[in-house]
């Protein structure tokens, strides 16, 4: 119970009550006293109007007065003169006095605690104001032994005052916090726990019922979190399932591919010029599409080839791909621009920078191609002591702002209208598998700029 935190909260509040408690008996117990004290000064005050009024009194009456008075002698001041109106035997000399008259709190609380602290009984003499104007002073000498005693009788009766109060204000509290922190908490630990056995039932979702605040945020929190944890494991599923098709999908359409290719030398044998010119871009395609078909039976199974790093002039590569897409976009008001320099040589696999470049270019087109207005798509390099950077920059008209919250991520990531978004998501994953990176540097009303940085390492130039 203890360890709970309905047990701790209870142990608390008993303690910060009796905490209270405790700043409230100081002060109380040394008002016990001054009151103590006070009594006794008009009780005495009493007992010598009777025997100023009475005159000469027996021995055995004075002896009466001062033991109801519970005092030892008894001195009124009255006008100028001091009088011992009462008096008996004082079992022991005066230790100290005590002064009532212009007491602070301070010091009244000082006394009392040395009071307390004090067990031995002594004699003690205590100055007054007279009552209804009895006189300038009254003074009476006592035995603590009966004030000590009836400051400790006060202190225990407030002591168990204080308990009784903490423990049923510990108690109410204990109720009400099971009854709207407790109970609303383990209703979300028990959803959790339902949840985590079985996530992918949408029934276990939390529903928020909680009127506190707090706790209600925090159950439509979680509410939203597994609201899309729900989702994307059943997406996850869907995409594990689409991932198998396109696996086998892939596979037959490498063989159908493959096949294709053993037909691709009776065209190069071809005399035609424009066949001539054509045959090479198709034997390039053909074998890039047979490359993509592993590749992707290679993503399926969650991995991706390791580049084979070799010494490329980009230009050259360059070229190559802003050809494809220029026979891809004929017809249309669109300009590619090579500005890698000539001298540029880098480190990488080929085949994989292509399809990277490939893929951004491509990109580029089609945004272009779905406006109205001519573009530019340029791409461009340059290189220091750590790294070559490439950049793939169009003029077209920028990517939406859900694509660029999920660029990177496959099927989440799709710009264009039908896109998959595995493009971009493998490009990265490419160019990560190099040591190096891809990311977007800008997109909007003027255009989108791509950059990819790949380390140099321990490359030197060409040989």
């Amino acid at each position: 119970m203890f360890r709970s935190l309905s047990g701790r909260f209870l142990i608390l509040t008993a303690i910060f009550v009796m905490l209270a408690e405790v700043l409230i008996f100081v002060p109380s117990v040394a008002r016990f006293r001054e009151q103590y004290l006070t009594d006794r000064l008009e009780r005495a005050q009493i007992a010598s109007l009777v025997l100023l009024a009475e005159g000469q009194v027996t021995a055995e009456l004075q002896e009466e007065l001062l033991r109801n008075a519970e005092v030892f002698n008894v001195v009124l001041a009255r006008d100028e003169a001091r009088q011992l109106v009462l008096s008996s035997p004082v079992p022991a000399p005066v230790s100290r006095s005590v002064d009532l008259r212009d007491a602070s709190a301070l010091l009244l609380i000082r006394d009392a605690m040395h009071r307390l602290a004090s067990p031995a009984p002594e004699v003690i003499r205590v100055i007054g104001e007279p009552v209804r104007m009895g006189g300038r002073l009254i003074e009476i000498t006592l035995d603590t032994a009966g004030l000590r005693a009836a400051m400790i009788d006060y202190g225990l009766r407030i002591l168990w005052l204080s308990l009784v109060i903490s423990v049923f204000t510990a108690t109410l509290l204990f109720i009400v916090v099971q009854c709207f922190v407790v109970r609303p908490i383990r209703r979300v630990v028990r959803n959790m726990r339902d949840y985590a056995a079985n996530p992918e039932d949408a029934r276990l979702v939390m529903k928020p019922g909680s009127a506190i605040t707090e706790l209600r945020e925090a159950e439509e929190s979680l509410q939203t979190l597994q609201t899309r944890l729900t989702a994307a494991l059943r997406q996850k599923e869907r995409l594990a399932q689409l991932g198998g098709a396109v696996a086998r999908v892939s596979h037959d359409l490498r063989n159908i591919l493959t096949a294709a290719q053993l037909f691709t030398d009776r065209i190069e044998r071809s005399e035609d010029p424009g066949v001539r010119r054509l045959a090479p871009k198709l034997v390039n395609s053909l074998t890039r599409a047979v490359h993509l078909c592993e590749a992707t039976l290679a993503y399926g199974k969650a991995e991706e080839p390791a580049p084979v790093l070799a010494r490329h002039r980009l230009r050259d590569l360059v070229a190559d791909v802003l050809e494809t897409e220029a026979m891809a976009a004929e017809g249309q008001e669109l300009r590619f621009v090579n500005a890698v320099p000539d001298e540029l040589i880098l480190l990488a696999d080929r085949e994989q920078l292509y399809r990277v470049l490939a893929n951004l270019v491509r990109n580029a087109r089609q945004a272009i191609m779905r406006g109205t207005t001519p573009g530019v798509i340029t791409v461009g390099a340059e290189e220091d002591a750590r790294e070559w950077i490439i950049r793939v920059a169009d003029t077209g008209p920028g990517l939406p702002p859900r694509a660029r919250e999920h660029l990177f991520q496959p099927f989440r990531g799709g710009v264009s209208k039908g896109g998959t978004g595995l493009g971009l998501s493998i490009a990265a994953e490419l160019m990560r598998g190099h040591g190096g990176n891809l990311m977007l540097e800008h997109s909007d009303e003027r255009g989108t700029s791509f950059c990819i940085t790949l380390p140099k390492g321990n490359f030197t130039g060409p040989s």
